[in-house]
């Protein structure tokens, strides 16, 4: 298998708000296929260039074509081709088993002359067993022939990269050319896009930024200042390489866009969804107030996944525990943080906890 870098066919599954940035970015230079499972979304896609639902002020680029139909979406990529398709999973990480067995189906008894990479863009945990998405993922698809898989990841909000604002991401695949041609598909003038082989730490770096926004949004809710801010997010990062490196991850990952690149990006962005929740909770809203409003935020998806995934490595998380206290066991928003400042000092490079 080569690493050809002429520009692949993509299609992107799930026309969320990164799903269609994605889409908007790759159709830049790639023969691009949206698929949304509302055909009313595929139509106003196609007829008014604008999302009905998401990012719903954008001009979306002309050239972008949408379907409702998961058999075209995956058939334009494969097609005969001199580079391998792309297929990115713009779905959030409770949908990715789902669309997992249907590319698995789909693909497992047909012919391809192209082979197909296979990118999930998901952070998080899977709340019931722990599971990072590439375990998801590797169960359904790992043994098809052809197929390579990979995670893009990195400090992003879609509406900045559906206007066309810079961004650089890092796609992590234990197959160079499945970065190779994620890489020919995004990489361009407002995207640049780094490569890794580190799939587990790129992965939990993902998951575990957005609990730690939770608790900086909480922190800013209660109006305790820059300093507050700057050493959560310090030690919320090394709670995170702490956590990644038992999992398998690799140290030198969590110093990048995927570590501290997404963290700072996430705790302290006024688009982050995950700070949002923190500030309502840390205002008065109980959690079930600010899921009412139609707010979702995976770190409250995996909050207590993490948490009992530490327990199992025996790594402490303190934020995390902390974080969980508040969202499910109605401690105050206030008292978490006197518990925080109440641990014993310790050094703080080399420590466990």
């Amino acid at each position: 298998m080569g690493t050809d870098t002429s520009f692949p066919r993509v299609a992107v599954l799930g026309a969320g708000s990164w799903g269609t940035a994605l889409a908007a970015l790759a159709c830049a230079q790639s023969d691009t296929l949206l698929w949304a499972r509302d055909p009313a979304v595929v139509q106003a896609i196609n007829d008014t260039t604008r999302h009905p639902r998401h990012l719903t002020d954008i001009d979306l680029p002309p050239s972008l074509q949408a379907t409702s139909s998961l058999d075209d979406a995956l058939a334009h990529v494969c097609a005969p081709s001199d580079c391998p398709g792309l297929v990115i999973l713009g779905v959030p990480v409770s949908g990715l088993d789902d669309i997992c067995l249907k590319l698995q189906i789909y693909l497992q008894d047909r012919p391809r002359a192209t082979d197909l990479a296979v990118v999930w863009t998901c952070k998080g945990f899977q709340p019931d067993t722990g599971q990072l998405p590439h375990e998801i993922a590797s169960r359904r698809l790992a043994g098809l022939r052809g197929i390579g898989l990979g995670v893009l990841s990195g400090p992003s909000f879609a509406n900045e990269v559906a206007r066309g604002f810079p961004v650089a991401l890092t796609l992590a695949s234990d197959q160079a050319w499945v970065a190779a041609a994620g890489t020919a598909a995004l990489h361009g003038p407002n995207a640049r896009i780094y490569s890794s082989t580190d799939i587990i730490g790129v992965e939990v770096g993902g998951a575990m930024k957005n609990i730690m926004a939770i608790a900086c949004g909480i922190s800013d809710g209660l109006g305790l200042g820059d300093n507050a801010r700057a050493a959560l997010i310090t030690r919320g990062l090394a709670e995170i390489q702490r956590l990644g490196l038992a999992l398998g991850g690799q140290q030198e990952t969590f110093a990048g866009l995927t570590g501290m690149g997404d963290l700072v990006l996430t705790a302290t962005g006024a688009l982050s969804r995950n700070r949002q929740v923190g500030l309502a909770i840390a205002q008065g809203q109980s959690l079930e107030q600010v899921l009412a409003t139609g707010m979702t935020a995976e770190g409250v998806r995996c909050a207590r996944a993490a948490l009992a995934l530490g327990r199992s490595k025996g790594v402490e998380l303190p934020v995390t525990d902390a974080v969980c206290q508040v969202l499910f066991h109605g401690l105050a928003p206030s008292q978490a943080v006197k518990t925080l400042l109440s641990r014993d000092s310790r050094p703080e490079s080399g420590d466990s906890r």
